[in-house]
């Protein structure tokens, strides 16, 4: 029998709520045992009313695990490879309490909250080398999917525009080799974390053997973070070089890739500098999410921008209450597009600023409806001369499992003033337009946009306007 793309995706946030619930459920049973609470019954009932097996969980091949990790008993649905760990004498120094502390408050704003399913089993990992999309990553779904977007965004930017004897067109970005993509990623994983240290310092957490802070009442482990260790780098180039040197930790199955390169964020950042990037508005960086958490824009700020700026507009403003609020400073690399249900038009605080809209580089990271994909162009000079700018080329990578080709797109900033409020048929009245034209006309108001023939899902999927 087969099953539908929306019963799946229900058993997936089935499985997670489930997993969420015996993750706080080990927890109490952590909090009971500190205060010599425990009980000699077998089960024991949490908040929700809701029974579990108080002995240790098993994974599918029937391995004692941890408490607290999230695993479902004897489940491979939830079964994630043990991290690649390094050395404990490698050179770092272990995390301590009051920092492991801190991370969780920056990110979940408590000491509770631990990583769902979706983000432990994120990582960086390449499509095959030599191939169409040889150039992209494998993005999952949930939370980490923006933080993988944004990333492919400053991957392109080194493929395209820093590689020293290269082409910058389509076809070197599909010629690459399987070392073009590792080195790509370590100088886009380095290049984003030495903007985050102000090009002073970077700092990169990686998993090790030991375990350097034991759980209590106030900070709930979850076998991952309390293993860290810092390595700080005062190069940039040597913080490349370490990246690639220790790329198996960011790109292997199992390696808590994502969030051991969101951890390395956070403090390259520094709390100092970070508590200052934020607002009243944004006082952590991930949000609840259906049995998750999905990253607030302060993230996406980081990794476009260098600073976890809360909003997207340009400098700052005042918000509701008078209080400011804090937007974009200065014009990135990597850009920044936005259309759909996760704004407001006639809220001026949710506007894509032209600091973000017309980035360095023709290099875009766009939320449509809330997804994120990749919108770039092979020229240079587009967003630098006007004339480029009429007619031009932009490539569309969404990282969903149907598109196996980046879509490529004719841009035409030159429509006919006539032609604006008619159908192909003449009957004056709106006109079908897909989520992906109605992201590049908020850069370009009346583009009309080729699709070069593309039969795909992106252009069945229409908004209709006005």
């Amino acid at each position: 029998m087969q099953v539908s793309d929306q019963e799946q995706s229900s058993r997936e946030l089935d499985l997670e709520e489930i997993t969420r619930k015996i993750s706080f459920l080990d927890k109490w049973r952590e909090i009971f045992s500190y205060h010599g609470l425990g009980t000699n019954n077998k089960t024991a009932q949490n908040h929700d009313g809701n029974h579990a097996s108080a002995d240790e969980t098993e994974d599918a091949a029937g391995i004692p695990q941890p408490r607290g990790q999230g695993h479902l008993p004897s489940s491979s649905l939830c079964s994630i490879p043990k991290p690649s760990i390094i050395s404990s004498k490698s050179g770092g120094f272990p995390i301590s309490l009051a920092m492991a502390t801190k991370l969780r408050q920056s990110l979940f704003g408590n000491t509770i909250h631990v990583f769902s399913y979706d983000w432990k089993k994120a990582h960086f990992r390449f499509h095959e080398p030599f191939s169409d999309l040889a150039f992209t990553l494998e993005v999952g779904k949930g939370g980490a999917r923006s933080i993988q977007m944004a990333v492919q965004g400053f991957i392109i930017k080194d493929l395209l525009f820093t590689r020293k004897g290269k082409d910058c067109n389509f076809h070197s970005l599909c010629t690459i080799s399987k070392r073009e993509q590792a080195q790509a990623l370590a100088a886009a994983l380095a290049g984003i974390l030495w903007a985050l240290g102000e090009a002073e310092k970077a700092t990169v957490c990686l998993v090790t053997e030991d375990t350097y802070v034991t759980s209590n009442p106030d900070y709930w482990g979850d076998d991952f973070t309390e293993r860290l260790q810092l390595f700080e780098l005062l190069e940039k180039e040597a913080t490349e070089k370490f990246i690639y040197d220790h790329l198996q930790c960011f790109q292997e199955e199992g390696s808590h890739g994502v969030i051991l390169f969101l951890y390395s964020m956070i403090c390259s950042r520094t709390f100092e500098r970070l508590q200052k990037d934020l607002d009243a508005s944004t006082t952590h960086l991930l949000q609840p999410s259906a049995g998750g958490f999905r990253c607030r824009q302060a993230v996406l700020n980081m990794i476009l921008t260098g600073r976890a700026s809360p909003n997207v507009f340009n400098g700052c403003q005042k918000g509701k209450s008078q209080e400011i609020i804090h937007g974009v400073l200065t014009r990135s690399d990597v850009g920044y597009l936005r259309w759909g249900k996760d704004t407001s038009e006639g809220d001026r605080l949710s506007q894509v600023g032209s600091r973000l809209k017309t980035p360095k580089l023709p290099i875009w990271l766009c939320n449509i409806n809330g997804n994120s994909s990749v919108l770039f162009s092979t020229n240079r000079q587009l967003l630098s001369d006007w004339k480029v700018e009429r007619r031009f080329d932009l490539y569309f990578y969404s990282g969903q499992p149907p598109q196996n080709t980046p879509v490529h797109l004719t841009v035409d900033t030159h429509s006919h003033h006539w032609e604006r409020n008619q159908h192909e048929d003449g009957h004056v009245a709106g006109r079908w337009f897909s989520p992906v034209e109605m992201v590049i006309r908020t850069k370009w108001r009346e583009a009309t946009i080729n699709w070069n023939g593309t039969n795909s899902f992106f252009s069945r999927e229409s908004q209709y306007v006005q």
